[in-house]
């Protein structure tokens, strides 16, 4: 039997470490190598205090001002990185990118299979409506949640402007108020509602003259965004392993490339 995989996990006291760190423990193919917190918590150690040669690959679902620590560290120590966090700025993404010429970086703002089929099937229905249907993606979380839109929200709708031929930022308005007109022909509506305990519900809303097709899906558990990460860290260790740096998502994870 191989060694487990050695698994450093940031933020083991939040919502999506601690599951990770719950599965992980369960699980013989993988160990918890170290918990990393912030400076002032308690239950885990800094990061600067973890040795980099004993672990494989990094767990990340923390805030996105240190994104680019993180990123050092791993290219550094050559670990592999899993990446959840969202509302990265564009200079955080650049350390992001520059991490993947290193080592693996597997980055997604989501990390549910059915997420990512939902993306899928929502870019094959843009390529075939093209501009002549509207879109508007409506999504729930609950009411913790820091950012808006979600980061699958944005995955959803750049994957339809992109099988559209278009520029998500140009294309794209984050809810409505006042009198804003008619609306533009091509634009993408974002909205994003926050309600108790919700755990994330996504929709695709795809309208024409006298049709319309929704695309939905609703994840009741957060447990399954915990499985698709560690799925994620045993990806990424094999290119690691392999010698393989470059950076990978939900749709190479279910291709297996």
């Amino acid at each position: 039997m191989s060694d487990p995989i050695r698994l450093v996990v940031v933020a083991p006291n939040g919502r999506m470490g601690a599951q990770v760190c719950s599965l992980a423990d369960a699980d013989d193919g993988l160990t918890v190598v170290a918990r990393v917190i912030p400076p002032g918590e308690e239950g885990g150690v800094l990061l600067d205090t973890v040795n980099g040669s004993v672990a494989d690959v990094m767990v990340d679902f923390s805030h996105h001002t240190v994104v680019p620590v993180h990123a050092a560290w791993c290219a550094d120590n050559n670990v592999a990185w899993v990446l959840g966090t969202t509302g990265l700025t564009e200079a955080e993404q650049e350390a992001v990118a520059v991490a993947s010429g290193h080592v693996p970086v597997f980055q997604a703002s989501n990390f549910s299979v059915g997420v990512a089929l939902l993306a899928d099937l929502a870019g094959r229905a843009a390529r075939v409506l093209g501009l002549h249907a509207d879109v508007e993606i409506v999504e729930s979380h609950h009411h913790h949640k820091v950012d808006a839109p979600s980061g699958t929200a944005i995955t959803l709708g750049k994957a339809v402007a992109s099988a559209r031929g278009q520029n998500y930022d140009d294309v794209k308005t984050d809810g409505r108020g006042g009198i804003v007109g008619a609306r533009p022909r091509g634009e993408i509506g974002m909205h994003a509602l926050r309600l108790a305990d919700i755990v994330g519900r996504h929709t695709v809303h795809f309208g024409w003259p006298a049709e319309g097709l929704q695309l939905a899906h609703e994840a009741r558990d957060r447990a399954v965004f915990a499985r698709g990460a560690l799925r994620a860290a045993v990806f990424s260790n094999d290119k690691r392993v392999a010698g393989e740096p470059g950076f990978y998502d939900m749709p190479d994870l279910l291709s297996g490339s």
